[in-house]
């Protein structure tokens, strides 16, 4: 007796693919790792193998603080939204398996069973039949292509975002040092002051000042104390700032180092220097291009799949009449209604987003380099001129404080002078950490790990260090 082969042909199918399957397993949702501070040995050796487009391994050694490309390296390593981003990864590769996949057979299979009044020769009548979609095999190259493209693009883009969060990072050291010794500078002042109000409190018990000098002498305490509580506010919400970038908990204080420089003046390149092979460096860009070739291979297999949905198989049916009719079978889509034109126009428009936004982001950021070299030219004069005033207020001070000694001074212009005085020592700092923001704004930019150690044309920079407690 005769067996229909399609019966048999799903038996073995089960047999072979349902041990196959993946099983499920699940994972709990938690938070302990938000508090966990980063393993230090760890990220010495992984500061060391780090694998990055622009990021440069690095010898991490926070036991005497941390430098910039110190915390940058940090960040990179242990900032918890990265790993987040960097799980897109994992969901690109799934996607390029996904492509490649080829489909799947399908089956179909029935059983009639006659009821009622029949012929004694009939027998129940069953078959099916297995057929093969051909559709996605004639787009599958280019679906593929595309999801390669698209994982490509990915890569690029997680690093790019590991690149600004590095910059964030060493632009944060910078300014928490920067904070600190601004910070310091209004302690001193404060006090100086605090203690100077003490002592005219006690003269003017004795008759020796009045009561209009204390007066100037208070509202100058209270001002500076004031200023210095604010500074110190600053620092301590950079701190958090830091921390937050860094992966660390909030109430860690990982030191920096003792020693940090700060320049008084930039002579970068120029802009035709710096807009040579520009598309080839920034991450962004290339991730932006390789986006687009995802995106041409994308606009081809949906003109593919305008073709007609053909499926090829065979079929093998006992009739009634315990008659055995195999055979193959094919059936096709007629493509009168929809051609996929629907989807074609829609991934055609989307090429041509992302073209545009290509052209725009390289217009923008040819345009923010521009702007960025003239801030550091204004910034160069601003630091010049705030550093030529400087001792002239430093002869002020103790010109004024020799002439209250003896007594051709009034104590309100010595106050004056000495508030000046640390404003602008202020001044100047905060000059010298906007050339830094500057300078580290225009390294991410231009795709440069350090614009100074190009080989093309010498960057020149004058620093200035700055003992920091």
């Amino acid at each position: 007796m005769r067996m229909s082969l399609v019966p048999v042909f799903l038996g073995m199918t089960l047999w072979l693919l349902l041990p196959a399957c993946t099983s499920y397993h699940p994972l709990p949702l938690s938070s302990e790792a938000a508090g966990e501070t980063p393993n230090m040995t760890r990220i010495r050796i992984a500061a060391q193998e780090i694998h990055h487009p622009i990021l440069k391994p690095l010898d991490f050694d926070d036991r005497n603080g941390l430098s910039p490309d110190e915390a940058a390296v940090l960040a990179v390593l242990a900032n918890p939204g990265l790993r987040a981003v960097r799980d897109q990864r994992a969901i690109a590769a799934g996607q390029v398996l996904q492509a490649g996949i080829l489909p799947n057979p399908r089956l179909t299979y029935f059983v009639s069973i006659p009821m009622g009044v029949f012929p004694a020769e009939t027998v129940t009548e069953f078959g099916g039949t297995v057929m093969w979609d051909l559709q996605t095999l004639i787009n599958r190259g280019a679906r593929v292509e595309a999801a390669e493209a698209r994982a490509q693009a990915v890569d690029l883009d997680v690093a790019w975002q590991e690149w600004q969060v590095a910059q964030a990072a060493k632009l944060a050291a910078y300014r928490l040092v920067t904070l600190r010794y601004q910070a310091q500078l209004a302690t001193e002042l404060s006090d100086f002051l605090t203690d100077n109000v003490t002592q005219m409190r006690q003269a003017l018990q004795r008759g020796i000042l009045t009561g209009l000098e204390l007066s100037a002498a208070e509202s100058a305490h209270n001002n500076a104390r004031t200023n210095r509580l604010e500074l110190e506010k600053q620092v301590r919400q950079q701190q958090l700032a830091f921390n937050r970038l860094l992966g660390l908990p909030p109430d860690s204080a990982i030191p920096l180092e003792r020693s940090i420089a700060l320049p008084d003046r930039l002579v970068p390149p120029t802009l035709e220097w710096f807009l040579n092979g520009l598309e080839d460096r920034r991450l962004d860009l290339l991730a932006l291009r390789q986006g687009y070739v995802s995106q041409e291979a994308t606009v081809r297999a949906a003109i593919l799949s305008q073709f007609s949905n053909v499926a090829i198989g065979f079929y093998d049916v006992r009739d009634l009449g315990n008659f055995y009719r195999p055979g193959p079978q094919i059936s096709a889509d007629l493509p009168i209604f929809n051609r996929n034109q629907g989807n074609i126009a829609i991934e055609r428009a989307t090429r041509q987003k992302l073209l545009d936004e290509y052209t725009n982001r390289v217009f923008q950021t040819r345009n923010d380099i521009a702007r960025l070299l003239v801030t550091i030219t204004w910034l160069n004069d601003q630091v010049a001129t705030a550093q030529a005033g400087k001792p002239i207020l430093q002869k002020l001070v103790v010109t004024l404080r020799e002439a209250l000694r003896q007594g051709q001074a009034t104590v309100v212009l010595y106050y004056s002078a000495l508030i000046n005085l640390t404003a602008k020592q202020i001044q100047i700092l905060t000059y010298q950490q906007q050339l830094i923001d500057t300078l580290i704004t225009l390294e991410l930019e231009t795709g440069y790990y350090r614009i100074e150690d190009s080989r093309s044309m010498p960057f020149q920079s004058s620093m200035q260090e700055k003992q920091i407690p």
